[in-house]
């Protein structure tokens, strides 16, 4: 079965339709077979007080950015249809109840989930009981949340995309050995979601070692002002990669192998084939559980007050201070505070008196 390429639109479009509909001409054009968006609603990844964040552009205001970005079903509809016309599939990242209902309402089955919604046990289980394939990004995270993610959705036809969650990602931290084990440890298809700099090289190899779907951002302008520009293809480059993937896929592994050898030399070769071991890559690893969802005051909790979805929220921690696991959700429903709790700050088993 040929590797399917997915051209993320991501924060690309800026939020403009006609923006959007002129990427997806051009990953039709390139020889993408799928364009993939996100449904953005700011309060379902990120806490108001998050404050700016620093990235390739700057100081940024996500939770503003990201408000910016906000659409009903309608805009959607419009990009699904954009894509369907050129015969390309459609797939949409949900991040919460109210992006998953978009989902619905378009009839996508197919839902991805980016790596820090890995851990998001209470969205996993909403989108294992709606979609029929699930995409699981697997950035910055350890082998145990892919595993109990791969739990949550075990009803479901599941492919997992081996990620470095860092933007740009360095090319030598790859580990695209890794594919061919996560197929062999966890029994379902791996692929690469790419976010390295060079348009062809790292994802040529991971077609060599196995990946079944190869993702990769698409942009109108590397230069820019959408958070993901930075770090995406434009239309020569991404027709190059399509191109690269296709030769890639019509000769043996170790011939793929042995050539990009020649041309890149060993040494770059081996440094980004990794190991193959399961961990943390070091451009991600200080992130680990501020990139991932935790439990997070939504607002301030008075002592003595009960914990509900009314004042609490499982959101992307950034610089705030990580919480609970999301995993504990359900637990936490229920019990009092025992202390004051700061809107923004991540709760603790220590702020949790047990319920009544």
């Amino acid at each position: 079965m040929a590797v399917e390429i997915i051209a993320e639109l991501g924060t690309a479009h800026g939020g403009n339709l006609t923006r959007a509909q002129r990427l997806i001409d051009v990953a039709a054009a390139a020889g993408a077979n799928c364009c993939k968006t996100q449904i953005i609603f700011a309060d379902e990844i990120l806490h108001p007080t998050t404050g700016n964040v620093r990235l390739a552009q700057g100081s940024i205001d996500l939770y503003q950015k990201f408000s910016s970005m906000e659409h009903n079903t309608d805009f959607y509809r419009a990009l699904m249809k954009r894509t369907h016309q050129h015969n390309l599939s459609f797939l949409v990242s949900v991040f919460g109840d109210r992006s998953l209902k978009i989902a619905q309402e378009l009839g996508l089955r197919r839902i991805k989930i980016a790596s820090p919604e890995l851990n998001h046990i209470p969205l996993l289980t909403q989108v294992s009981r709606w979609a029929s394939h699930i995409i699981l990004s697997s950035g910055v995270s350890q082998l145990s949340d892919i595993e109990q993610a791969l739990h949550c959705c075990a009803a479901n036809n599941t492919t997992l995309l081996h990620c470095v969650t860092a933007y740009p990602a360095p090319e030598e931290q790859s580990n695209l050995r890794l594919i061919p084990a996560l197929h062999t440890i966890l029994g379902v298809p791996v692929g690469l979601s790419d976010h390295s700099v060079h348009p062809t090289l790292v994802a040529t190899l991971a077609v060599a070692c196995g990946a079944t779907m190869i993702e990769r951002h698409l942009t109108l302008d590397t230069d820019g002002q959408e958070l993901d520009d930075p770090l995406a293809l434009d239309g020569t480059r991404f027709t190059a990669m399509c191109h690269a993937i296709r030769r890639a896929e019509r000769h043996p592994p170790a011939t793929v192998i042995a050539q990009l050898k020649q041309e890149h030399t060993m040494q770059r070769v081996e440094s980004i084939l990794g190991d193959g071991t399961k961990h943390l890559a070091a451009a991600e690893a200080p992130h680990y559980r501020h990139t991932n969802r935790s439990i997070l005051a939504l607002k301030d909790i008075a002592a003595g007050e009960v914990i509900g979805r009314h004042n609490c929220t499982i959101v992307r921690s950034e610089q705030l201070t990580p919480g609970l696991a999301p995993s504990y959700w359900e637990h936490i429903q229920g019990a009092r505070a025992q202390q004051f709790i700061t809107a923004g700050r991540g709760l603790q088993w220590d702020d949790l008196l047990s319920r009544e």
